[in-house]
Formats: C-alpha cells, sequence, structure tokens
C-alpha cells in the first residue's frame, strides 16, 4: 500500500514539475537521458499528434502538457488541416529538435518518420526565390513575406545547414537525395538573405524583420512592425553567415557592412528600468547611465537611422515614454543581439577578412 501511495505521488509530482516548464524548456534543457524515459515518450506522442498532415506543427503550444483523450481525438481531426503549420516562434524548429532528441535515445521509427517529414515540409515550403513565409501552406496577408521575424528563416537555414552537412546537430541522418535537398535549399536562402540587406544611401546596412517575396523590399507586418532596420533580428543573420567556411567575396561584404552599421548605430549611456507608475501598474522607462552596456532598437529608420517605436495605431514615435502602456511593455523595444555579433568579429575577421577591420576605434 505504502509503495504503491508513494510511486503514484512520485509519477504525479513528476508530470508536476514538467508541465510547469515552458515548452522550449522540455526541448532543450533535460537532462541526456531524460529524452529516453517514459515520460519523454508520452510527449513525443503529443507532439506527433500535433503534427500537420503537411508536415509541420502550429505554434505557442505547450507541448509537453497532458492531453484528454477527447482533446487527442481532435488533434486527430485537425492533422489533415493544413492550416496553422507554421516556422514563426520557433514552432516546428523545437519539435523536430524534440523528436530527434527522443529518437537518439529510444530508436522508435515512429519518431523519425514524423521528423523527416517535417524536414520535406521546410523544403517544400521555401519560395523559389529562396526565403520562407511564416505559414505555409501559406495565409494571407503579411504572413506572405519572407520571415526573418523571431527568427524563423535562420531557425530554417541552421536546420538546412545540419541536414545537407549530416552533421551531429540531429540524431537522425537523411538520404543523400534528401540532403543535395537541403545543400541546395541553404544555398539558395543565403542568396536571397544577400538580395534582401538593405541599401541605404548606397551602402549595405541590416535587414527588415520581414521583405516583400516579390520585391525584397522592407515590408509592413502588424500594425506598430512597419518597414524598418532591424536591430532585432539582423544579428542572428549575420551569425548565421559567419558560419560558413570559406564564404564568398559576396558574403563577406555583408558581413563586413552589417558589423559596420551595428557599430554605428549602438546606444551608449542608456538603459531600459522598470518601475511602478501612478496607477499601481508595472511599467519601463528610459534612464541615463554613463556605465550601461551598448543596445541597439528594434526598429530604426530606413532613411537615417534614427530609433522608432510604434503603439497598435501604426504612428511612429522617437521615445517609448510616447507609446501605450501595453506596447510599451508588451514588445521587446530594446535588445543586445548585436554584441554577439561584435564579439564573434573578432574572431572572424583576421581569418576572412585580413586587414579589413571595420570596428577599429
Amino acid at each position: 500500500m505504502f509503495c504503491m501511495f508513494f510511486c503514484s505521488n512520485s509519477v504525479l509530482i513528476a508530470q508536476t514539475k514538467l508541465s510547469s516548464l515552458e515548452w522550449k524548456e522540455v526541448v532543450f534543457s533535460q537532462p541526456g537521458e531524460w529524452y529516453g524515459s517514459a515520460e519523454a515518450i508520452s510527449v513525443a506522442e503529443n507532439v506527433l499528434l500535433y503534427q500537420r498532415n503537411v508536415g509541420g506543427w502550429p505554434k505557442n503550444i505547450p507541448m509537453h502538457r497532458p492531453l484528454t483523450e477527447n482533446q487527442k481525438d481532435e488533434l486527430r481531426k485537425l492533422q489533415s488541416v493544413g492550416e496553422g503549420a507554421t516556422t514563426d516562434n520557433s514552432a516546428t524548429y523545437k519539435e523536430l529538435f524534440f523528436l530527434s532528441k527522443v529518437y537518439g535515445k529510444t530508436g522508435d521509427e515512429r519518431f523519425k518518420k514524423a521528423f523527416l517529414k517535417g524536414v520535406d515540409y521546410l523544403l517544400a515550403a521555401q519560395y523559389e526565390n529562396g526565403g520562407w513565409p511564416q505559414f505555409y501552406p501559406a495565409r494571407k496577408g503579411y504572413y506572405t513575406h519572407i520571415t526573418y521575424n523571431d527568427n524563423s528563416m535562420v531557425n530554417i537555414m541552421n536546420v538546412m545547414k545540419a541536414i545537407a552537412e549530416k552533421n551531429d546537430l540531429f540524431s537522425i541522418k537523411v538520404d543523400d537525395a534528401t540532403a543535395l535537398k537541403a545543400k541546395k535549399a541553404f544555398e539558395k536562402g543565403i542568396d536571397v538573405i544577400l538580395k534582401t540587406q538593405y541599401k541605404q544611401n548606397g551602402q549595405l546596412s541590416v535587414w527588415c524583420a520581414q521583405h516583400d517575396e516579390k520585391t525584397f523590399e522592407p515590408a509592413k507586418a502588424r500594425s506598430y512592425e512597419l518597414p524598418s532596420l532591424s536591430g532585432g533580428e539582423s544579428p542572428d543573420i549575420v551569425l548565421l553567415l559567419m558560419k560558413i567556411e570559406n564564404p564568398s567575396p559576396e558574403i563577406v561584404n555583408a558581413i563586413q557592412s552589417a558589423v559596420a552599421w551595428f557599430n554605428k548605430v549602438k546606444i551608449t549611456g542608456i538603459r531600459m528600468e522598470g518601475f511602478t507608475n501612478k496607477d499601481g501598474l508595472k511599467d519601463r522607462k528610459i534612464v541615463s547611465d554613463k556605465d550601461a552596456p551598448p543596445m541597439w532598437a528594434r526598429f530604426y529608420e530606413l532613411e537615417d537611422n534614427r530609433p522608432f517605436f510604434c503603439d497598435r495605431d501604426g504612428i511612429k514615435k522617437y521615445t517609448i515614454a510616447e507609446i501605450g502602456h501595453e506596447r510599451r511593455n508588451g514588445y521587446s523595444w530594446y535588445g543586445t543581439g548585436p554584441q554577439k555579433v561584435l564579439d564573434a568579429y573578432k574572431k572572424w575577421q583576421p581569418k576572412w577578412a585580413q586587414g579589413k577591420n571595420v570596428i577599429v576605434g
């Protein structure tokens, strides 16, 4: 009796602990051996249920949470509906990693089959010009733009690179035909990255969070996400380019230009500070701090690099104090991502751009 009570409580405690985590923590941060456990297998079976027949997964779903039988039945009905499959917010990317980890510990062919189906989904979703939309099958509206937002395309490109090279990022290795498709997809992706890098007054700079899939021009997404130069999405694009061995002169130039831009537009002497406002709500404001590390705005004007901010009315403002409480506190207006690029540049530049350090001084 004691053992039954103790063991069942242990299982309940373990399930409660897992359910309290975010899905990305379950995917990336569990101990290695856990991915071979009965608990991990149960989660992987949920992942199979959430996968659409087109091969992709929906976003913002904690797939590790227990499902009722009714919920499982509803998911089976949704599988034939392609709508909702996306790479936004790291959807599909996370599920591929999770299935790979569980397959690596279990050898369960169901998980390999779903993984390969997911890879095929990414290959099918790519535009002929090399970009990827936010949703596939395509949804009307800004979702059709080539999407760098939230690292959607960079995540896909990292998958393509790993598949093409058959490296150790995934436990599942593909056949030569799929590896070749991934290689071509990666090359086309690099080509469109180079073509969408914005030229400001004749000089290459960085990228917008999304670009028109036909003209390649910076494009609008949500009402407060206007065409701009992105200090948020551009860093990971550059870090991706820096991973390429023996880069072409075009890639070297793209990196050099972006690094110079990051260095030029960095913001010093201020930091973001949280406080409680007069209404008793948590709020954020900018304060002076000469010792603060550099940071970068999410959005910069295309013409002159002026940082701007925007409420849901779509009207540009030039300080976060000018936008409403909801957007001021509900969006990442500043970040430090470009610092990772500047740090990585110290090793990349002597190897691939000798004598051409664009951030000296």
